[in-house]
């Protein structure tokens, strides 16, 4: 791809890679699942769960419209959400297993997407980049 000059910059490098993670998401992972809805499934914790307004601050969302996700996600079998044993007006919303399904899928198909960019600079390279990556992410 010809990318002009001026337009060579960090942001359009990593726009141009999420639309490749977004091609290879949309292409392999279920069919029903938007990548949004990957993210929040994602973000609930395996067999513990998450409140709803806990959920919202970890996406970076409205409890408003992460209660949304999460109801089209119940009605879909992703997440099932219950009254909290300690208080009953508070939701815990939980993964279930056709949830930790789509997430191995996508665990698989991103280790490709990162064994792809891999082969084209080189595993040192690659190496260097998810680390430099890590590291500006504050994950390292």
């Amino acid at each position: 791809m010809t990318v002009p000059d001026d337009e060579r910059h960090v942001l359009r490098a990593l726009s141009l890679l999420m639309d490749e993670s977004r091609q290879l998401i949309l292409r392999n992972v279920d069919g029903r699942l938007r990548p949004s809805q990957l993210r929040v499934i994602g973000s609930v914790p395996g067999a513990s769960g998450i409140t709803v307004t806990a959920l919202a601050i970890r996406v970076g969302m409205t409890k408003q419209a992460i209660g949304q996700f999460v109801t089209q996600l119940t009605e879909d079998g992703f997440l099932v959400s219950d009254a909290d044993p300690e208080d009953r007006r508070v939701r815990v919303v939980r993964r279930t297993p056709a949830a930790d399904d789509a997430l191995r899928h996508l665990a698989v198909r991103l280790a490709g997407l990162e064994a792809d960019w891999e082969r084209r600079v080189g595993k040192h390279r690659s190496r260097e980049f998810r680390a430099a990556l890590d590291e500006i992410a504050g994950l390292a």
